[in-house]
């Protein structure tokens, strides 16, 4: 990768990034009620367009390109609000992803649970539990998406991983547009952090879908490790989107209405009230402690990524923690006297 690009990568984002705020073009008012986390100011939601165009060169062949160009159209839609209804968004990425995976063959046989593969034997069975999975990570990655530097630091970390590793090698992604997509993740976390830029519905849905496929497709390429070390990479939006569903289920309420009871923004509320920190500070504290908490157990992981009981514990642990986290912060949050 040319070094030059990369220097002048930073340059380009505040020069696009201005010409967003602006034309107000993707711009951002923070006025849903999922999204009151920071002092009301027109940040653009051009984080996906800047990994969008970051993206094209490293990673996509030709037929490749349309299905992630139609995963980051869905979110742009969403983001103007042109497209507000939440249920043909997930129809429309059901059938952009089923159309993947049945195109790709992309699919794994071996997932370490005997009863679990012999149902993917069965290839429409198969199909269908893969899509699924990848809808589970690019959709939940949208859910976690409510704080700066959640998301971005989140991967940012997660492709570290598969870097340090070396498990791109088995995949065939050179590791230099590995190292390549870190920095421009790292640029992107740096406005995000200052509150200059989102990620919108169009960066959320396409990093999760992004590198949902590349760990998936590294495990296909290279089943020696654990598949467990997959799950554990991404278990946090996986399982934000499935204990959302569950929690609405609970309530009486849509699995696709947003709301302000995410983890995340829970802990956000904490910080706020509980410390008297400004709302960006708050905001910021928040992010960096839920990926603070999963760095150290990504740690304790990799050194065991051929061990899928070790791997298994290490996730239990980490829902016994959410779960706790979340029953405390919710009972903070929606107290009487807080």
């Amino acid at each position: 990768m040319n070094n030059l690009y990369l220097l002048i990568s930073p340059l380009i984002i505040l020069l696009v990034n201005s010409f967003f705020i602006k034309k107000n073009f993707l711009k951002s008012l923070t006025g849903d009620r999922h999204q009151l986390f920071i002092e009301k100011k027109n940040i653009p939601l051009s984080g996906g367009v800047f990994l969008f165009i970051f993206s094209i060169i490293p990673f996509f062949t030709n037929i490749e390109f349309y299905f992630f160009f139609t995963i980051f159209l869905i979110g742009v839609l969403s983001d103007t609000k042109i497209l507000k209804s939440a249920k043909i968004r997930f129809m429309i990425q059901i059938v952009t992803i089923v159309a993947l995976v049945i195109n790709f063959n992309f699919v794994i046989n071996d997932l370490r649970i005997p009863f679990l593969n012999l149902l993917l034997e069965n290839k429409i069975f198969s199909y269908l539990f893969f899509s699924f999975c990848l809808l589970i990570v690019t959709n939940g990655t949208n859910f976690i998406d409510g704080l700066n530097g959640l998301v971005l630091g989140y991967y940012t970390i997660v492709l570290s991983f598969v870097l340090n590793l070396e498990l791109s090698n088995n995949f065939g992604v050179n590791q230099e547009y590995i190292i390549y997509y870190i920095i421009i993740l790292a640029y992107l976390l740096i406005f995000n952090f200052l509150n200059k830029l989102y990620l919108g519905d169009s960066g959320s849905y396409f990093l999760g879908f992004l590198v949902g496929i590349l760990l998936i497709s590294i495990y296909k390429q290279y089943p020696l490790f654990s598949p467990f070390y997959v799950v554990l990479l991404l278990w946090y939006p996986c399982f934000e989107n499935l204990f959302s569903i569950l929690r609405k289920y609970r309530f009486n309420s849509s699995p696709l209405k947003a709301d302000n009871k995410h983890l995340h923004q829970l802990l956000f509320y904490y910080n706020y009230k509980k410390f008297n920190f400004s709302k960006l500070y708050a905001n910021n504290i928040a992010s960096l402690t839920i990926n603070l908490v999963n760095l150290i157990f990504f740690l304790i992981g990799s050194n065991y990524i051929y061990d899928s009981s070790i791997q298994i514990i290490i996730i239990l642990i980490l829902l016994f923690i959410y779960i706790l986290s979340y029953l405390f912060l919710f009972n903070f949050r929606f107290n009487k006297n807080n």
